[in-house]
């Protein structure tokens, strides 16, 4: 990566903290109240993401992002976040962004 995707990648990154960061608790439990309506919120995000013109690799850093966060300040709601996180806590680096690749998928289809 050169240093200019470097630097706008590392701006995408921190707008993705800011926003995930500035999520008031209201709009968490309502996101966060069952697994459907999580996949619906991520997936609006994906979508958005693309339409800036963000690639399927920063798109799966966001998601990263995003799940480390969650898995470190909240917790889970229902049997599928539980097993989300618990997936994550267990992975490794390389597998936490694969597993990040998979939720873009999963939100796609």
């Amino acid at each position: 990566m050169d240093h200019q995707n470097e630097v706008e990648h590392s701006a995408h990154i921190n707008k993705v903290e800011r926003a995930v960061n500035g999520i008031g608790q209201e709009k968490k439990q309502e996101i966060l109240a069952n697994f459907e309506s999580f996949k619906e919120f991520l997936g609006k995000k994906v979508a958005m993401g693309k339409k800036m013109g963000l690639t399927e690799e920063q798109l799966a850093l966001a998601t990263q992002k995003v799940a480390d966060f969650l898995a470190e300040h909240e917790y889970p709601r229902n049997r599928e976040e539980k097993l989300l996180q618990e997936l994550w806590r267990a992975g490794s680096d390389d597998e936490r962004h694969m597993l990040s690749h998979m939720l873009i998928k999963l939100v796609r289809y």
